[in-house]
């Protein structure tokens, strides 16, 4: 399993940095060891194209299939399907308990 980080400052400006101070950030405060990636848009019309995808493919369980905070998580398998989608309160020991059933 691969935890990617994706930024975004949409959410209460909570990321305003450059991406090399975000990362410094993340490692220096939550020892985060994964792959963080550059900020991007992940609701609206500038929204990338991945969020796009991940969006389209799990909407979720809402009124909208906009991302409604930091945090939202998406399970995607080994061939790239998207299999799950995570409210933004999801624990990572959550998501690890329903992974063997996408393996």
């Amino acid at each position: 399993m691969q935890v990617l980080g994706f930024p975004c400052n949409q959410f209460g400006a909570q990321e305003p940095g450059t991406d090399a101070e975000i990362l410094e950030f993340v490692t220096s405060k939550f020892d985060v060891d994964f792959p963080m990636f550059s900020k991007v848009d992940v609701n609206g019309d500038g929204a990338c194209e991945l969020y796009r995808i991940l969006k389209e493919a799990q909407p979720g369980d809402g009124d909208s299939p906009e991302i409604t905070w930091n945090f939202e998580k998406f399970l995607v398998d080994r061939e790239g399907n998207v299999v799950k989608r995570f409210p933004p309160m999801t624990s990572p020991e959550d998501i690890a308990a329903v992974v063997p059933d996408y393996l």
